[in-house]
């Protein structure tokens, strides 16, 4: 499903980031920040199962991740210190939630996990998804197990709206898992 508003911007700064699209030159930044972090992520994101990751085949993944947001299928950024010498994760809006949604995804590298990171980045895509995609609302949906990423929703004012089971998509072996989902309202939205 293709975002049919106006898309977000290729690149988002906040005090402490540098929200982009992501280059096929990030490749090798890519490769660090999830090979470093394969213990870390690897309990709530079943993708990575396929890691760790060779340069060549981030390469690939970040052109298809450039294609879909030139597309408007989805917007996928990397989450850069400011200076963008350090791939400190990923985030994206993503438009498989509905007419007038978009879901916000993040994932954190384990050696900036618990600095706020990815609420500074959610803050700064809630913002995009409300002002520039004029979006009805947004979603979050998170494992109920994943206590580190239920807070940022928490911070950011968005309301629990209902836990879902089996909703998110689990490893080829196991059941889908349940979710909790945050949802914040165009009307409710106070520039976060």
């Amino acid at each position: 499903m293709a975002w049919e508003g106006p898309p977000p911007p290729y690149r988002i700064e906040t005090e402490r980031l540098v929200l982009r699209c992501y280059s096929p030159d990030d490749a090798q930044l890519l490769s660090d920040a999830l090979n470093s972090s394969v213990d870390h992520l690897k309990p709530f994101m079943p993708w990575a199962d396929e890691l760790p990751q060779s340069v060549d085949d981030s390469r690939a993944l970040l052109r298809r991740f450039r294609a879909a947001f030139d597309t408007n299928e989805q917007f996928v950024y990397g989450m850069f210190a400011a200076d963008e010498s350090e791939l400190l994760g990923g985030c994206g809006l993503h438009p498989r939630v509905g007419a007038g949604g978009l879901e916000i995804g993040y994932w954190v590298r384990a050696s900036a996990a618990r600095q706020g990171i990815a609420t500074e980045a959610t803050r700064a895509l809630t913002r995009a998804g409300f002002e520039v995609c004029g979006a009805d609302r947004i979603e979050i949906r998170i494992d109920p197990a994943n206590v580190a990423s239920l807070g940022v929703p928490q911070k950011l004012g968005f309301p629990e709206e209902v836990r879902l089971r089996r909703r998110l998509p689990g490893r080829p072996d196991e059941p889908l898992r349940d979710a909790v989902v945050f949802t914040l309202f165009s009307e409710d939205f106070k520039g976060a």
